[in-house]
């Protein structure tokens, strides 16, 4: 359905318990009792804002969207505790004096309060080109929003008596607004007895400034057909009256209860009175007779009343953040929306043309911001007034891609593509007629890999920068230089660099950069299955997956890869590896994958992946502790639920409702103890049925150097049923053996209002690949001493000689590695023609290269405080940073210049 569809149906609705609820918005998070309790909401102060450190913002990149409308990205560059700290912003512009082009607020399904929706659902249905998430809500409540709306030109809501909380408007005219507003009406009986009405289609709340201590007491409300649920609100622990008023006339009058299970009427509302407000209703109101209303939104820093109907669209925000090109003071408290998180607002210009968009980004590639940052950031980019919309996990832009014809996520949330439900959205809408063709665009993936095949399409936009049709053209196209090959409209990568692949139609062309990615642009490679049983005729799914710098990840296809085997003769085809034969006394066998150099390994050994714990036969104590005396909660052994019906579960279920501060709910292992994993392993695979809580989940591990090393299984639940885990622990110096003590969820304090506070969550089937019950276990141990500047060295108290001595250069020493892996076992092996050293023992692979800090370790790039060099042709590598990567312990005496490693 069209937008102006919808709003056509939207314009139809108003003119034409619980004893406890957790209210929660970003600067409020508190329990706050219902009727009875003597609680009130408030005493919040003003904060000062804190001045942000030297920035710098630089522009990106500039797309229209469509006339009017451009997105503009920037990079924010700043310094935090004395480091370098970049984060990444979206901006669109939108000329308020275009009339091609205007702002508008949508909310929930179909138009619908009290049903909820994520951003990019309201975008798609109401034709949004851009849209960005909008106000603060009550998460607990129905779904509505705290702050007025008005869409379309039509109140929806009235802002709720809270203080310093802004909106932003823009009139009918175009003017931009930002300011704080209150509600100020009254309905009128054919009596002409008259009584205030305390607002429109908002839930429960606690005022602030009214003099009323709880919002539906005593009070009289509207309700439209823009309030789907039935419930006007829920858990407002009053008994209303209410009065079907229908084409301004009174229809229908209720008992106390109101109308059970009825909705506003599309040509009318319900009148919700309690208390002196039903008071008033049994008096002065009767069936058949008219009712009149009458409201005015008041400004409250800057004086006059507002006509709703003067109003295009209207959402409400929380602080104030930008006054006259300035930071200005919070308006009210921002405790609870603290650190560097995404974030949304929202700002016009100084000459009131501009409308300003904002969104920062806080994921793999940005480290979001302070409010103190975007304030600055703000004012950087041309904003003269401007206020905080609801962030943190909510935060979610999507936007148009010129020539295509939906708006898709402009850049992942904080949650991955994972996208909140929320309760309202700020919309670009074009208004535009149909336009000329006026460019050609190419649409396709801008990096691909190796033997990766692509296809790209053509696309148009027209004088108004909106999708024009163009299938019937068939372009020819073509690639600038051999990184990539074109067949029609398919390319395959083919080396890395940079190739520019062009679309000729007639006289028109377009043109796309893309980039064929090579090992220097990758983080890590990782393989479907990383260990397998070391026996001829074995087979495994090994499917590669690339994971960029920038986050993105890309299947490998088969031709890009190049595999090695070691301790065994084996082939991968269609990407199954199969062990042909073993090689005779090898307990272990490594198939390393390359991409462009960057490997990745696949370790076989004859225990392979081993089940830890299933939970079937558990002869331990498995208890419920928190760090909070206030979170309660169960953890037991269970019969499990969906895929898991037929075997039995951890669960653990947790409630943090009456808690404050960061929550931890333990599933504790052994009491104290734990349980035991007795060899050293390199990965864990862990069953967890997820509760879409957005909680993080994670593990405790104590190692036996009485270290506690903790892991994250997920750092956000955002996911219902079973899923299977994969986590790699062979980067985190785990001491052997050691022992599993808590499977937990944590609900930390920072965005605590975007996550669940009860739920539960269970897991299942604990795997641990180790190859070191069949490497490791049989490698030898033992002792080596050897001395800067001399070719002997002892091993195990014999005498023998290198032919390369260990020097220091700077503050490290350097060996040749190849007499360490002589006595502790292992091998290594040395490519010539990319000065590459692959390091092998136990369960760890290693790559290191000449002149480069960064190393590969079991398909991962870390980074080094140095590099391996050449010297006397002989590579030498970092004696600690090696030994230690391989699980050796390394002592160095400084007066004798002694290097002792054992094992």
């Amino acid at each position: 359905m069209k937008w102006n569809q919808r709003q056509n149906e939207r314009r139809q609705g108003l003119y034409s318990g619980k004893k406890w609820m957790v209210v929660s918005l970003a600067g409020l998070l508190f329990v706050a009792p219902v009727v009875g309790s003597g609680i009130p909401l408030n005493g919040y102060s003003i904060s000062s804002v804190a001045s942000a450190a030297a920035s710098t913002v630089t522009k990106i990149s500039e797309e229209p969207v469509t006339a009017g409308a451009n997105l503009i990205k920037y990079k924010f560059t700043t310094t935090r505790s004395g480091k370098k700290a970049t984060a990444l912003a979206d901006v669109v512009r939108v000329d308020l004096k275009n009339p091609n082009v205007k702002l508008d607020v949508m909310n929930g399904k179909n138009g619908q309060f009290t049903t909820k929706q994520s951003t990019g659902g309201m975008a798609k249905e109401t034709g949004a080109v851009v849209a960005v998430n909008g106000d603060y809500f009550n998460t607990a409540a129905d779904g509505a929003p705290i702050g007025g709306q008005v869409t379309n030109g039509q109140l929806l809501s009235t802002p709720s008596d809270i203080k310093g909380m802004y909106a932003f408007a823009v009139t009918t005219g175009g003017k931009p607004m930002i300011d704080e507003f209150s509600f100020e009406g009254a309905v009128t009986a054919e009596d002409g007895a008259s009584f205030p009405l305390a607002g429109i289609n908002k839930t429960s709340y606690n005022p602030e400034s009214s003099g009323q201590t709880y919002s539906h007491v005593d009070a009289m409300y509207i309700y439209t057909s823009a309030w789907k649920s039935t419930e006007r609100p829920k858990n407002s622990s009053t008994s209303p009256v209410e009065v079907m008023v229908e084409n301004d006339v009174i229809t229908q009058i209720s008992d106390v209860g109101g109308f059970v299970g009825m909705s506003a009427p599309q040509n009318g509302y319900i009148l919700r009175t309690h208390g002196k407000a039903a008071d008033f209703v049994k008096s002065h109101l009767a069936v058949g007779q008219k009712l009149q209303t009458s409201y005015k939104l008041n400004s409250k820093t800057m004086g006059p009343s507002v006509n709703p109907a003067d109003l295009q669209m209207m959402i409400g925000g929380h602080t104030i953040l930008v006054n006259n090109g300035k930071a200005t003071s919070y308006s009210r408290s921002v405790s609870s929306i603290g650190g560097y998180r995404a974030r949304t607002a929202l700002g016009y210009s100084k000459d009131e043309r501009y409308a300003y968009i904002v969104a920062v980004e806080k994921n793999d590639n940005s480290s979001g911001m302070s409010l103190s940052e975007l304030q600055s950031f703000m004012i950087d980019t041309g904003v003269w007034k401007g206020m905080n919309l609801d962030g943190g996990g909510s935060t979610t832009m999507v936007s148009r891609p010129l020539g295509d014809t939906d708006a898709v996520l402009t850049f992942n949330t904080e949650y991955g593509t994972e996208q909140r439900s929320v309760v309202n959205a700020v919309g670009v809408y074009s208004e535009a007629p149909k336009g000329e063709l006026k460019g050609l665009k190419i649409s396709g993936s801008s990096a691909i890999l190796i033997g990766q095949q692509a296809t790209f399409k053509l696309k148009g936009y027209d004088s108004y920068y909106n999708p024009v049709d163009v299938s019937s053209l068939t372009p020819t196209w073509k690639s600038s230089n051999g990184n990539i090959k074109v067949s029609g409209q398919t390319v395959t990568g083919v080396s890395p660099g940079t190739a520019k692949i062009t679309a000729v139609s007639g006289q028109a062309s377009a043109t796309m950069e893309v980039k064929v990615l090579g090992a220097d642009d990758l983080s890590a490679l990782t393989v479907g299955s990383a260990t397998a049983p070391l026996k001829a005729g074995s087979t495994v799914s090994v499917p590669v997956t690339a994971t960029t710098k920038d986050g993105q990840k890309i299947d490998v296809p088969d031709s890009a890869l190049k595999w090695e085997f070691i301790g065994f003769k084996g082939s991968v085809q269609n990407g199954k590896l199969t062990v042909n034969s073993v090689d005779p006394d090898a307990k272990v066998g490594y198939a390393i994958a390359r991409y462009n150099g960057f490997s990745t390994t696949v370790v076989l050994s004859a225990a392979g992946e081993d089940v830890w714990e299933n939970f079937e036969n558990v002869s331990y104590p498995v208890k419920f502790t928190s760090n909070n005396p206030q979170v309660t909660g169960t953890a037991s052994i269970t019969q499990g639920s969906g895929d898991h019906a037929n075997s039995k579960v951890l669960q653990l279920t947790y409630d943090m409702t009456a808690g404050t501060g960061k929550m931890y709910a333990y599933a504790e292992l052994n009491g104290s103890e734990g349980k035991t994993i007795s060899a050293p392993a390199t990965s864990m695979s862990i069953d967890v049925l997820g509760d879409h809580s957005l909680n993080w989940a994670r593990a405790e591990l104590i190692d036996s150097k009485g270290n506690t090393i903790y892991l994250d299984l997920a750092k956000a639940i955002d996911w219902d049923g079973w899923k299977t885990l994969q986590i790699d622990l062979s980067d985190k110096g785990i001491a052997f053996p050691a022992k599993l003590k808590r499977l937990y969820v944590v609900n930390v304090e920072e965005g605590q209002d975007e996550r669940a506070k009860t739920g539960t969550v269970a897991f299942d089937n604990i795997k641990l690949t180790m190859p070191s019950l069949s490497s490791e276990a049989g490698l030898p141990t033992g002792k080596v001493v050897m001395s800067v500047g001399q070719k002997s060295f002892t091993a195990d108290d014999k005498k023998k000689t290198m032919d390369t001595a260990p020097v220091v250069k700077g503050s490290s020493t350097y060996i040749p590695i190849k007499y360490v892996l002589d006595t502790f076992g292992g091998r290594a092996s040395w490519d010539a023609a990319n000065q590459r050293i692959t390091v092998v023992r136990g369960g760890k692979v290693m790559d290191l290269k000449v002149g480069s800090k960064d190393f590969i370790l079991n398909g991962k790039r870390k980074g080094a405080d140095v590099s391996p060099f050449i010297s006397q042709n002989r590579t030498l590598v970092p004696l600690r940073l090696v030994s230690e990567q391989l699980g050796l312990n390394v002592k160095w005496e400084q007066n004798t210049k002694t290097i002792t490693i054992e094992s």
